[in-house]
């Protein structure tokens, strides 16, 4: 690890530290990725928290590529984070739903996305790291460019290494060996 990464470290631990105490559960727990865990974190508890999220967003765009056109975020978990991102930056965001609409304009898309604008992703959680991928292939597929794939929480179990093998970079404001407990 570098200094400039161990710094970086040090310095979400105190974020690291709230998001424990508001969203950390420990049980048995199926994820949405189809695993099982003894640890899950309820990303609704800090979702919903004003002042965490305040933090965790001013978190965000200081990982955020300054080249960065628009933000994307997944329906419904990434919903308030990509608006509080957005809020934070300036920058116009997107809604990235899980599935078409079987009603009005069926989009995949619900905002404004210009082909070739430079995205960014923002999630919550990464597991596996499905759900991101996911948002990015349509991100794609509708004329974005997506560059890097933003999250609150990696829990480090494959999802970053299948995102970057995907061709995306990510970039965690809290990893599981961050979080106490």
């Amino acid at each position: 690890m570098t200094a400039a990464s161990e710094s970086s470290r040090a310095e979400r631990q105190p974020l690291a530290a709230d998001i424990a105490r508001v969203a950390l559960l420990h049980g048995d727990f199926l994820l949405s990725s189809g695993r099982r865990s003894s640890w899950y974190l309820d990303k609704y508890r800090f979702e919903t928290d004003p002042a965490l999220l305040r933090r965790i967003a001013a978190g965000l765009a200081d990982e955020l590529d300054a080249e960065t056109d628009r933000l994307a975020g997944p329906e419904l978990g990434a919903v308030a984070l990509v608006t509080a991102l957005a809020l934070e930056t300036g920058l116009p965001f997107v809604i990235v739903r899980r599935a078409a609409k079987d009603h009005g304009g069926s989009r995949e898309i619900e905002g404004v996305l210009h082909p070739g604008e430079r995205v960014a992703v923002v999630e919550d959680v990464i597991t596996s790291g499905g759900q991101a991928l996911t948002a990015a292939r349509r991100v794609t597929a509708a004329g974005g460019d997506v560059r890097q794939i933003l999250a609150v929480v990696d829990r480090d179990e494959g999802g970053g290494e299948a995102i970057t093998a995907a061709g995306y970079g990510l970039r965690a404001l809290v990893h599981r060996r961050d979080l106490p407990g």
